[in-house]
Order: C-alpha cells, then structure tokens, then sequence
C-alpha cells in the first residue's frame, strides 16, 4: 500500500531542530521524499503499523504533527503530479 506521510515538527528550540532530523531519517529508511515535509512510502500494513508508532515515539504531541494517508495498493489511480521533482516508480527496477 502506498502511505503518506506529512508532518510538521516545530523547530524553535535545538530539540526541535533534533526532532526533525530523526523524522526525516526514519521517513527516509520506508520511502521517497516528495516535498519538505511528506514522504510516499510503499508498505505492507505491519511496516505501517511499526513505521507509525516510530514517528508517534519521535515527536512532541504538544507542538508537532503527524498525518498519514493510507492510499491502498491502487494508488497509481489516485495521483496527479504536475511540475518539478519527476515521479519514481518505487515499485519498479532500482539500479546503483
């Protein structure tokens, strides 16, 4: 399934600033960076679940924000792109 993720951590004080990076880290460990702050991640429900409460565990509650978008194994047909930063078949090939 394809999740999204969007988040918003306030980085006001250096432990914010700390929050983020470690958000940003573990986004980057289940899928792509599409903007700033959202990432497209292709899973199966137990990576949802684990990747969810990873992000729950890294954030402050009280001045940041999590939301995940669950948009099934047929996503393909929910998205429209337009503009800079190409879309990746995550699915597909991956050369190095």
């Amino acid at each position: 399934m394809l999740l999204l993720i969007t988040y918003d951590v306030n980085t006001e004080t250096p432990a914010g600033k700390k929050r983020l990076r470690k958000v940003a880290k573990e986004c980057v460990n289940y899928g792509q960076r599409v903007q700033n702050s959202v990432f497209e991640c292709v899973v199966d429900q137990a990576q949802a679940v684990m990747l969810q409460a990873k992000l729950e565990a890294l954030i402050d509650p009280n001045c940041d924000s999590l939301r995940f978008y669950r948009l099934g194994n047929h996503y393909q047909e929910k998205i429209v792109h337009i503009g800079a930063k190409p879309a990746i078949d995550q699915e597909g090939t991956l050369l190095v």
